[in-house]
This record gives structure tokens, C-alpha cells and sequence, in this order.
């Protein structure tokens, strides 16, 4: 993807937060549009850069020529705020077929109406989803039963690391278990004076991709009980990831100290980023950090593996967490049967989808595309393959406030780590029950 993960669900979560009264407009019951008519629909998403732009444009060619009465306006670097100001406004110049970057919300934009309910038009075209979608992807883009999206491309986190750094430091493989990682982002730790020359690996909660649901991949957990209450302080797996995270940041030198550095790295999507230059040995990224690191010319043998996973589960190595684009209809589009037709062409199309993992590199988001012959890409790319292929691979679950929960963890992990909360368990009780408080506020 495109955009830190961490900024993109905040501006979500404030974005979405006034959609729940701003949809209306019809559903599928409600188009009457004919399909086959000649006509113009519009899409909204939220690439930017030359080569996805180019490469969404592609898809569309592709589409129109197979499709020769839908003409597609396309617009780029929407993101979710401005999708929701053009959804609230809806009219002609609204979009019809709408994406975002931010599964976590996917809660609720389905509960909310933000997008089209699509049971009646997958029903319509006789889609059997659990033989076209991993179950995780499925999982992702419906909310209790709704479901108002469907996945565009996949994104796979893995384990980077610096193959020159390893093989200095004696270290012959990369680690496959949460205590393996701790020793050896130790070993690869070099200091110089009160800051480093090489640090292992960036553990801080502030760090690229170092957040609450990275992290908790590793672990087999659940944010709920059946009952939509949080289990962040009855389910053991989040006491065992915030204390195992705590006592790395103490092993590699201390929040502060860690903090100090990291204000020295470069930006996340540019050439300088800290894996690129070296002054991080190992890095938890998505499957793009491997082409971005290519293009950025760094003069060391790049490694990639699935994270480690934590000590009692060393027979679940190989998963990893997963995320995506998803995309939707708008509800006050007045041509949903057209849009459908590019929604169902763009995710379930395999040469479309294929074609488009290979121009903008993302992980293919059906089944068949992540087998096909016609996928390029560089051989240590089928790591993130298999992760989004793994039967424990995982991702953040819905919650009818979005993202909001996500966020709640993540500030109670930023005060834990740095040490201004003492009690651990008192401190996840507190959040949980603030997310549950939220949670009732939005239903």
C-alpha cells in the first residue's frame, strides 16, 4: 500500500465517524439502470504514484474494451475523508464505484450504509465467494452478516531483513519464534555512543508497521467474545504481546533511547527509509517494502520471511497478518447495476486481477490469480503469497465503530511501553472497557 497504515485509520476514523447519517440513496432493489446501456460511471480510489495510477488505468482500458457501452471516469488519491464528503453529498458528480485502503472500517461502512449492501448482486451473478476469496479476505470486507465489500488486492506483512547484516553477525537464518526475533535483533544491535550504529530491530509501537495488530499476528487471538464484548483483558495472547514487546524495547536500549533514533530515520515511503540505508536490520513490512527497497538501490542482499510467531505456536510459522483494498458501490448511485459490472471485473476477473498485482506489486486477492502462471514477480515475493494463502493468517476484526478500537489499543500501548503504565493487567481492563463504552456509544 500507499500510505502509513496508523495515519490512514485515524483520518478514517475521524472521516467515517458522521457517515452513519449521511448515507441514503438506493440500493441494488432500487437500480434500475440496464447494464448493457450505453453509459458513464465514476471511480474513486485512492492510488497516487505514476506506476498505480498507470496501472489502475490499465485495468480500466481493459475493462472498457470488454465492456464497450461503460465509459469509466476515473479519479485517484481519493482518500477516505474525501470519499465521505462526496458520499454525504452524493449527486451525478458523486462517485458510483467507490475504494479505501482501510479494512479496519469496513465495520462500519456496512453498518452504516456508507456503502451498498452487495448480497443481491452477487446472488444475481451466481459468485460463489468461498471458492473465489481466501477466508480471510472474506472475513474483512462484511460486518455481521453484511456484505458491502469486496477485496481489490491484498497486503501481506512479512519479516525483512539484511542478509549482509546476518551473515557478519553469524546469524544463519531468520527467526521463527517471538523469543528467536528478541536474540537476534539483539545480536544484530551495534551501538555507537548513546545511539546506534545498527539497530536489530525497531520495536516501539511509533515504529513503520511496529502496531498493536502487526504484532498480534503472531499470536492466535480474538479482539471479541460472542458477545461483542473486548477481550483484551481476559484473552492471555495481548498480556503476552504487550509484555514481550515492553521487555524488547528495554533489552535494545529503552524507550527513549529508541524514540532518539528513531527520529533520525527517513520517511516511510521514500528512499531513505531506515531498512534501505541500514540503520535496521530487520523490518515488519507489507509485500510492497520488497520492490520499494529494490527501486531505492540498497547495497545489501535483502531477505524476506514470514514473522515469527510466538514460542507455544512454532507450528503456526508461515502466517502473517493481512489487509487490502477493498472496494464498493456508492448507495446514491443511480447506474448500480453498471457498477457492479467493473466491481465484479476488477476483484474476480483473474486476468484482471492478475494484471493489476503486477503493475502496482500487491498480492493477488482471489484464489485462482494467486496461482496463475502470468504473475511476475521477483522469487522472494512467494513468501507473502503463502502468507495470504496460510490457514492462520489473520487481520483485525470489524467493529460497528471502525477502526475507533484499534486506536484505543494503540494508546494504551504507547503509555505502556514508555512506562507511564505500571499495572498491565489494570491498564487492559481500563481499555477494554473503554472500547466496549465506545462500541455502545456508536450502536
Amino acid at each position: 500500500m500507499r500510505t502509513s497504515r496508523l495515519t490512514t485509520t485515524a483520518v478514517a476514523v475521524a472521516a467515517i465517524s458522521v457517515l452513519a447519517t449521511a448515507c441514503t440513496g438506493q440500493s441494488e432493489a432500487g437500480a434500475t439502470d440496464d447494464p448493457k446501456a450505453k453509459t458513464t460511471i465514476n471511480f474513486w480510489h485512492g492510488w497516487s504514484s505514476p506506476a498505480e495510477v498507470k496501472a489502475v488505468q490499465d485495468n480500466i482500458a481493459r475493462f472498457e474494451k470488454a465492456h464497450p457501452n461503460i465509459t469509466v471516469k476515473v479519479s485517484g488519491n481519493i482518500n477516505d475523508d474525501k470519499l465521505n464528503q462526496a458520499l454525504r453529498a452524493g449527486g451525478s458528480d458523486g462517485p458510483d464505484v467507490v475504494s479505501s485502503f482501510t479494512t479496519a472500517n469496513v465495520g462500519k461502512f456496512c453498518s452504516s450504509g456508507a456503502f451498498t449492501d452487495l448480497e443481491p448482486f452477487i446472488e444475481k451473478s451466481k459468485l460463489d465467494l468461498e471458492k473465489t476469496f481466501p477466508k480471510v479476505l472474506l472475513d474483512y470486507t462484511q460486518f455481521e452478516g453484511k456484505r458491502c465489500a469486496l477485496p481489490l488486492l491484498t497486503d501481506a506483512y512479512g519479516l525483512y531483513y539484511n542478509k549482509d547484516a546476518f551473515k557478519k553477525a553469524g546469524i544463519t537464518a531468520p527467526p521463527k519464534t517471538m523469543s528467536e526475533l528478541a536474540d537476534v535483533a539483539k545480536k544484530l544491535t551495534v551501538k555507537k555512543g548513546d545511539t546506534y550504529e545498527q539497530l536489530g530491530f525497531m520495536p516501539n509501537f511509533h515504529g513503520y508497521e511496529t502496531v498493536v495488530s502487526h504484532y498480534m499476528s503472531s499470536w492466535d487471538h480474538t479482539y471479541f467474545d460472542e458477545n461483542g464484548k473486548s477481550t483484551l483483558a481476559t484473552d492471555p495472547a495481548f498480556a503476552e504481546m504487550f509484555t514481550y514487546q515492553k521487555k524488547l524495547v528495554d533489552s535494545l536500549g529503552g524507550y527513549q533511547k529508541l524514540e532518539k533514533y528513531r527520529g533520525t530515520f527517513g520517511d516511510e515511503w521514500g528512499a531513505k527509509h531506515p531498512f534501505h540505508t541500514g540503520q535496521v536490520a530487520m523490518q515488519l513490512d507489507g509485500e510492497w517494502r520488497l520492490g520499494m527497497a529494490e527501486d531505492a538501490g540498497v547495497d545489501f542482499e535483502i531477505g524476506v520471511a514470514p514473522m515469527p510467531v510466538a514460542d507455544d505456536e512454532a507450528d503456526s510459522y508461515g502466517k502473517g497478518y493481512l489487509s487490502g483494498t477493498i472496494v464498493g458501490i456508492a448507495p446514491a448511485s443511480k447506474k448500480q447495476n453498471a457498477a457492479w459490472e467493473l466491481v465484479k471485473y476488477m476483484t474476480t476477473d483473474t486476468e484482471a486481477v492478475v494484471n493489476f498485482s503486477n503493475g502496482i506489486r500487491n498480492v493477488p486477492s482471489t484464489l485462482a490469480a494467486l496461482k496463475s502462471p502470468d504473475l511476475k514477480f521477483d522469487p522472494r515475493f512467494k513468501t507473502f503469497l503463502d502468507i495470504a494463502q496460510h490457514p492462520k493468517s489473520s487481520t483485525s476484526d470489524g467493529a460497528v465503530n471502525g477502526a475507533a478500537y484499534q486506536l484505543t489499543i494503540q494508546d494504551f500501548g504507547y503509555q505502556y511501553e514508555k512506562g507511564a503504565v505500571k499495572d498491565l493487567q489494570a491498564g487492559l481492563e481500563k481499555t477494554a472497557q473503554q472500547i466496549d463504552t465506545d462500541i455502545a456509544k456508536a450502536k
